[in-house]
């Protein structure tokens, strides 16, 4: 997720912030390499350009170069106007009046999947959200929306086969909708290739109809250069009232976020993050201006860990820890808690200076290696590793598809750990037995 424009501005920053003493020479150049990376990101002229040139005013001021580090406050000014450009503070939905939802875009862009995440995600928020399909236009585009709709456990009211009128599929679905107990209705629209009259208009019409209280345009972040084009003719017809950005965990440019929001003057308020259902969130621009210039995002983590992991699982895996009885199905365990957060490399993102660590990156192939070396086991091996001799080994090398020598090198690590942990247990138990180290440091 941006991850280009992310290394290419901290590096930027991390030389300007290394000068005690600022000039408007060195300004100028940072903001002029920092142009060229928004260029590269895919981020349209015209924004790059007004946003270089307020960052560029606040950075020349007298208060700055007088600053005791001009340098971390160039910083600080970048990060208020990114946060500034990518809509200020987070836009929650409209959900006042009669609760109706529109969902429009081009093809391809991801309506029908975001149509169903945002149904979940409002499901778990303990709203009653239903889906109304309204694409006539793709193949098994209904089909696709009911069965998404069955898995997430959302009732979908689906149009009769061959149905070819969207204002009448419109009226029968809010006929259905007044007997089918609910507080949001979302509608998932056609789309085609490219802009057309003939969809704006058909899109117009049932917009008119519904008077929905929000009108989603939803774009794939990886449209580059043609964001602007898609966004401008979509508000211009149809007022839209905020951006639903797809794909953005898989696009290292990221520039359609920027220049969307800016050209709109409408808030990016959610972001699919992931091919899962859950992968969907609220979209905080402060946060991912934290993570554009490698701050991370903490606040964000923490929010996903304790929506995803089970506060009694929790306290019983740090049970295990501090008592050093930890095995290999609390391994596959904590692998399970792992993927609940979603895509590892989105997670490193989070951390503060791991968003471009050189040389650090997760190999998700060998992850699902290790987990169906832990699988190949019985479960008497897994909770003692200790009987996993030659044999035992080969068979869960031959069951996994992976070498000896792989199988060897996980049943070794496990080891190291489980040692380090008895070694942090001896270690507390001897602080604990001493009246002096407990004062020292603060345990009752």
């Amino acid at each position: 997720m941006f991850s280009l424009l992310s290394e290419k501005i901290q590096g930027v920053f991390k030389d300007l912030s290394g000068q005690g003493k600022i000039s408007e020479a060195n300004v100028s150049e940072a903001m002029r390499e920092v142009r060229m990376a928004l260029l590269e990101a895919d981020v349209e002229f015209s924004v790059a350009k007004g946003f270089i040139a307020r960052v560029k005013e606040k950075a020349l001021g007298e208060e700055v170069l007088r600053s005791v580090t001009p340098g971390q406050q160039i910083v600080k000014i970048f990060h208020d106007e990114l946060k500034a450009l990518l809509g200020g503070d987070q836009a929650p939905l409209n959900l006042g009046g009669n609760g109706r939802i529109l969902m429009v875009g081009l093809n391809g862009a991801g309506k029908t999947t975001s149509s169903a995440k945002l149904a979940a995600y409002l499901k778990k928020q303990g709203k009653r959200p239903r889906l109304v399909a309204c694409d006539l236009h793709r193949p098994a585009a209904v089909e696709q929306l009911a069965s998404l709709g069955r898995q997430i456990g959302v009732p979908v009211f689906t149009p009769a086969p061959g149905s070819a009128d969207v204002m009448e599929v419109g009226r029968l679905a809010l006929e259905w909708a007044a007997t089918e107990p609910g507080d949001v209705l979302i509608f998932d629209t056609a789309g085609r290739q490219e802009i057309d009259a003939a969809l704006i208009d058909e899109i117009r019409r049932l917009k008119e109809f519904l008077q929905p209280e929000e009108v989603l345009l939803v774009a794939d972040s990886a449209t580059g250069q043609q964001a602007v084009s898609v966004a401008t003719h979509f508000h211009e017809a149809l007022e839209i009232t905020g951006l639903v950005l797809t794909k953005l965990d898989g696009d290292a440019r990221g520039g359609a976020a920027l220049s969307m929001r800016e050209v709109t003057r409408r808030p990016i308020k959610f972001a699919g993050v992931g091919e899962k259902i859950e992968n969907f969130e609220p979209f905080y621009p402060d946060r991912l201006a934290g993570r554009i210039l490698g701050m991370g995002d903490i606040v964000g983590l923490v929010e996903k860990a304790a929506a995803a992991i089970d506060e009694a699982d929790a306290r019983r895996m740090e049970e295990k820890f501090r008592t050093a009885s930890f095995d290999l199905n609390d391994f596959l365990e904590q692998f399970k808690m792992l993927r609940k957060l979603g895509p590892l490399e989105n997670l490193l993102g989070m951390l503060p200076g791991m968003s471009n660590m050189k040389g650090f990156s997760v190999d998700e192939k060998q992850m699902k290696r290790v987990e169906a070396i832990v699988l190949s086991m019985t479960l008497e091996e897994r909770g003692n590793p200790d009987i996993l001799n030659a044999r035992r080994r080969q068979r869960i090398a031959r069951g996994s598809g992976v070498s000896v020598t792989e199988v060897n090198d996980l049943v070794q690590r496990f080891n190291q750990m489980r040692k380090l942990m008895k070694d942090f247990g001896r270690m507390k138990k001897t602080m604990m037995s001493r009246p002096g180290m407990r004062k020292r440091f603060g345990m009752p």
